[in-house]
């Protein structure tokens, strides 16, 4: 069970109507936002902050902004945003080979170079102590302007943030959630923990 009860989608109005954002994303709207809305300036915060991260100015596409955030969730360990990163990855197009063999991004053959330096990216800005080093920059430059690198650094931060709310919050898995986690993740061990709505 969830640290904070998540309320009512109809809770707050203006939260309900900027979430609609997420039946895109996500196909539902995420308890880790129904939660937020105790306090709807969070929420809407939040929300707004989502919707500007992932907006597309440059050639990083929504399918690998997704990813990014599955590698940054997979460093922290957060099985919540895990399963969401790789449903919202599914959703906007990811390549199913790609979903399929995320977990050997730096190998396989599904990645570009320059996909893997921004997955390589995404795990060592995650990582604590930060990894971000000289190779990771000089690796970004070959493939990346400096917008597109603060888009993906955009990704990398907001879900810090939602990997610290929803670990520690121990939000409740949505089925679809469940279901996308346990069909790309789930060969690789993938489980819900302490999201099951039972385990905290």
């Amino acid at each position: 069970m969830a640290l904070v009860t998540p309320l009512s989608a109809e809770h707050d109005p203006e939260t309900k109507k900027l979430a609609e954002f997420f039946n895109e994303t996500l196909g539902f709207c995420p308890n880790s936002v129904l939660t937020m809305q105790r306090r709807p300036a969070i929420s809407k915060a939040f929300i707004n902050l989502n919707k500007a991260v992932m907006a597309n100015e440059g050639r990083v596409t929504s399918a690998l902004k997704r990813m990014i955030a599955w590698v940054s969730s997979n460093s922290t360990g957060c099985r919540y945003c895990q399963a969401h990163a790789i449903r919202a990855a599914e959703r906007y197009g990811a390549e199913q080979e790609q979903l399929d063999n995320i977990w050997e991004y730096r190998t396989h053959s599904a990645f570009s170079d320059a996909e893997r330096a921004a997955l390589d990216f995404s795990l060592a800005a995650s990582q604590v102590p930060n990894g971000v080093d000289a190779d990771i920059k000089k690796r970004l430059y070959e493939h990346w302007d400096e917008g597109e690198i603060v888009e993906m650094l955009g990704v990398i931060s907001l879900f810090g943030y939602l990997n610290r709310w929803n670990d520690s919050m121990g939000t409740d898995i949505e089925e679809g959630a469940v279901e996308s986690g346990n069909q790309y993740l789930g060969k690789h061990g993938f489980e819900v923990g302490k999201h099951d709505g039972s385990k905290y």
